[in-house]
């Protein structure tokens, strides 16, 4: 009996797991067969998963259009730009906040969440001004940085969760062995974690590479990354259905490579620690 109803929650489990992930995928796999389809197909009633007539030229006439190259080259330098400057401060903070906490270090990793809840809206026009002021409009440098502060908060949270499972018995033995506070970081901490940090930089990756907002309202054409390349097929005409699907298939091509490549470090790096 009790094999017979561990078997059966297996299936109810992977059922309902298949069907989650079925319905997550759908709108991709719904973008990406639109690419494919001509406008008239793509705005038809009642519409049709498959195309019936497949077709190429969405993709030859958004790479007529477009430099989809140079957009594709702004989002890999703006996300893994930021990602490396968010790890530079965000490992030595969780660092000390997991090894060396104070009365009030919960309340400060409280409040650096508590900055996600605010609407970006609510300090566009300031930011915008202080870009402005800088030179840092349409700036490849001015998103890696606006892009850093946004995802911070999260970087620290999870690496901060990643150290304190690690034994502080190791640091304190690299210690008496006469290692200094950076040795002990980077050649203790550091490679001890190393599956913590990996999950959480491609999840910045993922997060930087998918922002919108501030690469739409601080950028014009020479820092625009690829979620610009697909607004760029939202006009006043209206909306190129089987156009904006082939910009939108091209723009999130890479990032599903990433994320299938790297799903099993992506994996251990999120259940790092969960069992000892």
């Amino acid at each position: 009996m009790a094999r017979a109803a561990t078997t059966q929650r297996k299936i109810v489990v992977t059922t309902a797991a298949w069907i989650v992930g079925l319905l997550i995928f759908f709108p991709i796999l719904w973008t990406i067969l639109t690419s494919f389809k001509t406008e008239g197909d793509a705005i038809a009633f009642p519409p049709s998963l498959f195309p019936p007539h497949w077709t190429l030229e969405n993709y030859f006439e958004v790479q007529s259009r477009s430099d989809y190259f140079r957009h594709f080259v702004n989002s890999v330098v703006i996300s893994i730009g930021s990602t490396v400057l968010a790890l530079l401060i965000a490992v030595p903070a969780a660092w000390a906040m997991a090894f060396s906490p104070t009365p009030k270090t919960r309340d400060i990793m409280m409040w650096m969440l508590s900055t996600k809840m605010m609407p970006a809206v609510g300090v566009l026009v300031p930011i915008y001004l202080i870009f402005r002021t800088l030179g840092l409009l349409d700036n490849v440098w001015g998103l890696m940085v606006i892009l850093m502060l946004m995802n911070l908060p999260i970087v620290v949270w999870m690496l901060y969760t990643y150290f304190k499972e690690i034994p502080v018995d190791i640091l304190e033995a690299a210690r008496m062995d006469g290692a200094t506070l950076g040795k002990e970081l980077v050649y203790v901490l550091v490679p001890m974690a190393v599956p913590g940090i990996a999950s959480t930089m491609l999840l910045n990756v993922i997060l930087a590479w998918n922002e919108a907002f501030w690469t739409l309202n601080l950028t014009a054409a020479r820092a625009a990354p690829l979620t610009a390349f697909i607004a760029s097929y939202s006009s006043p005409e209206g909306l190129f259905w089987a156009k904006l699907s082939a910009a939108s298939t091209l723009a999130i091509a890479p990032i599903l490579v990433l994320g299938w490549i790297s799903q099993k470090q992506l994996v251990r790096g999120l259940t790092f620690g969960a069992v000892k």
